[in-house]
């Protein structure tokens, strides 16, 4: 079964997600010009090729500033990618402005789980075990308890683990993933500071 692709789709699933126009056409015509499957496609293949592109080196980029309105909450962002023609792209200092943005109203502990400090979470960890212990509960599950609101603990605290602000059905990981099918360099998040009154 083949379909016909048209101009017309390949024009739509381009300004849907921002990918390539080769990559659009493949992607119709794997889904058999079904663009909902084309997008999903594309999705996939946006992914796999983020994993790839995350071992190159990423020595330009951006530092992305917000301020809250009431100047009380103020965010820097250092977001990273490889070359300078993609740092000062208007897609790049979009994704910097909203990570900014995200780390304003979310207030994450770090960029990802495993930078969490160690200190952060023994404390933690003493709180829920405490919990768990209280709950009256077996050993085994009391561990089990205590291994999910740990895990949970640091997906909730981790900037890329984290459902992002303006599209809750994503995290910022996906965010970026995206970015990076859609500019062809590795993006990462060099770090941030999140300064409150």
């Amino acid at each position: 079964m083949t379909a016909t692709i048209t101009a017309e789709q390949v024009r739509e699933l381009r300004q849907r997600t921002g990918a390539a126009v080769l990559d659009c056409k493949q992607a119709l015509a794997e889904a058999y010009g079904d663009m909902e499957k084309a997008i999903t496609i594309l999705r996939t293949k946006g992914k796999a090729q983020a994993a790839k592109k995350s071992q190159r080196a990423t020595h330009e980029g951006a530092v992305s500033a917000y301020i809250h309105s009431n100047n009380k909450l103020g965010v820097l962002v250092s977001l990273q990618c490889e070359t300078d023609f993609v740092a000062k792209s208007d897609r790049f200092q979009t994704l910097a402005r909203d990570i900014a943005l995200h780390v304003a109203a979310m207030d994450p502990l770090s960029v990802s789980a495993s930078d969490i400090d160690a200190g952060m979470l023994a404390a933690e960890r003493a709180i829920v075990e405490e919990q768990a212990a209280a709950a009256g509960k077996p050993a085994e599950i009391q561990l089990k308890m205590v291994e999910g609101k740990m895990k949970k603990f640091a997906e909730e605290r981790a900037l890329l683990s984290q459902p992002f602000v303006k599209d809750p059905g994503k995290t910022v990981a996906d965010l970026i993933s995206e970015a990076v099918s859609e500019l062809g360099e590795n993006i990462t998040i060099g770090g941030f500071s999140r300064l409150a009154i």
